[in-house]
């Protein structure tokens, strides 16, 4: 099993360390892909050295990833990311984009119908999905998530959409004792 986040300059980075330290910790292999360099800044100033650079990327991802912050525009403009999240969706692999990230698969033609959430600011630009406000929606091999505040059960969908059992990994994070759910 194997994830792809693909990160540009200006990603947030809860969003993309979440499902990274998530998909980690279950022993899953979750590589930050730069797009643009070896090291991308986050829109706090945090700089992470990426495990690949796009170009290195293989084809045997189950899941790409998208974070939000600023540099969802970047990503939203690159005919590249456009293209892979189409390939993805064509092979019927996950797909997931977090805050801004969305318009991404508004602009590559994939969520025409579909349930998402978004960033509040951006839901007007999802004009072909079916938007609801929510922490997170999975609708298919699609899933979606509101933003920093969502990081954890964002990265619960994912690798819930991946087939994964996440009740170990919940417990671990103390993240039902978060929602009141456990002692």
């Amino acid at each position: 099993m194997k994830i792809a986040v693909l990160a540009k300059n200006g990603f947030e980075e809860l969003e993309m360390m979440g499902i990274v330290d998530m998909a980690r910790r279950m022993d899953v292999k979750c590589h930050i892909i730069g797009c643009d360099d070896d090291y991308v800044t986050g829109s706090h100033h945090v700089k992470i050295e990426a495990d690949l650079r796009f170009e290195e990327m293989d084809d045997d991802y189950d899941a790409i990833v998208l974070p939000g912050g600023p540099g969802a525009y970047d990503l939203r403009n690159d005919n590249r990311i456009i293209d892979i999240v189409r390939k993805y969706i064509d092979r019927n692999k996950v797909v997931a984009a977090i805050c801004a990230a969305p318009i991404v698969l508004e602009k590559a033609g994939v969520i025409k119908g579909k349930k998402v959430t978004s960033y509040p600011t951006v839901s007007h630009e999802l004009k072909s999905a079916n938007y609801e406000r929510s922490v997170v929606q999975t609708d298919g091999n699609i899933v979606t998530g509101n933003g920093p505040a969502a990081t954890f059960s964002f990265a619960f969908a994912v690798l819930e959409a991946l087939g994964l059992d996440t009740g170990k990994l919940r417990e671990a994070t103390q993240f039902e004792f978060l929602l009141g759910k456990s002692s």
